[in-house]
């Protein structure tokens, strides 16, 4: 018995999931993929899946914080899903991005030599496209805009990065524009996924996971 106990606690994990509204489940009444996640690695022994997702993040934040949230924490694996709001325009102005393309690599870079530093298991989770519709401008600001071109030129940008870096990616982007993936999205924003599309990123995450024997 005491032989099992010391196996299962070896075998535990500690996973910080990083990024931006997508991640964070403050806002929700039911659980957003971080939060399936974490329970489905707790069915069959405790680990630890923190949640350290803020809206509005940008890159820019997570580099700031990135260091001393896994310095606390001791990571055996770092999920990291964000970007999006770096592909923001203001006043509908396309040289107004919230983040240059150029800035925007350069924070990549930084904040994936942080997660070396505690892990050689980094994910990062790609993008998923918007509901032009509803985001030009958003429902939150009408000097906020998202379009689909500017979102993938970011996730694209975080691809190459990952693949030059040997950071696995998971690509949601590609696969989502691909399909209906509008019903997959809150009807009144087109930006965050309702309960089904975070139940698809959920499945995808974890399947992904398991593939790369990550766990």
């Amino acid at each position: 018995m005491i032989n099992l106990f010391l196996r299962l606690r070896m075998e535990s994990k500690t996973i910080l999931v990083f990024g931006d509204s997508i991640v964070s489940d403050e806002q929700l009444d039911f659980d957003n993929w971080v939060t399936k996640l974490r329970k489905f690695m707790n069915e069959k022994e405790e680990n630890s899946v923190f949640n350290l997702g803020i809206c509005g993040e940008t890159s820019r934040g997570l580099l700031e914080r990135m260091d001393v949230e896994c310095k606390a924490r001791e990571p055996d694996v770092i999920i990291i899903r964000t970007g999006g709001n770096d592909s923001r325009y203001n006043n509908k102005i396309e040289d107004s991005v919230e983040t240059s393309i150029d800035k925007f690599e350069e924070n990549i870079m930084k904040i994936i030599k942080i997660c070396k530093k505690y892990s050689n298991k980094i994910i990062w989770v790609g993008e998923i496209p918007c509901d032009e519709s509803k985001t030009m401008p958003t429902i939150w600001s009408p000097t906020e805009y998202f379009t689909n071109k500017s979102i993938k030129k970011y996730n694209d940008a975080i691809k190459e990065i990952c693949k030059k870096e040997k950071v696995l990616f998971l690509e949601l982007f590609d696969e989502w524009i691909k399909k209906d993936y509008k019903k997959w999205l809150d009807g009144e924003d087109g930006m965050h996924p309702n309960p089904k599309g975070y139940e698809i990123i959920f499945k995808g995450v974890r399947d992904f996971l398991i593939r790369q024997k990550i766990i």
